[in-house]
């Protein structure tokens, strides 16, 4: 696996055989593939896309809306738990 650095133009604009499927530069860097980690640590969509969010936050050129996408998403998730939690004392008569 190739290890990604620099803004994501950076790395398009110096490397003509980015694949943007199957690899973007964006979600390879380190060790570890986003998907990967997101895979092996078995995460429901929402926090999924929180790691996807955070992990390219500063790499694709948009870090504050990445950020705000993941805080969403986690929100999200938060409030779907909470529902739960409150659901489990309901009788389903």
């Amino acid at each position: 696996m190739r290890e990604a650095t620099g803004n994501l133009r950076d790395i398009i604009m110096t490397n003509e055989s980015v694949d943007m499927v199957n690899h973007p530069p964006h979600y390879n860097f380190g060790p570890h593939e986003t998907i990967d980690v997101i895979e092996a640590w078995d995460l429901p969509y929402h926090l999924g896309n929180v790691i996807k969010y955070v992990s390219r936050a500063k790499r694709k050129g948009k870090e504050l809306e990445d950020l705000n996408k993941a805080a969403w998403y986690l929100n999200r998730y938060i409030q779907m738990l909470e529902v739960d939690d409150d659901m489990e004392g309901v009788s389903h008569v």
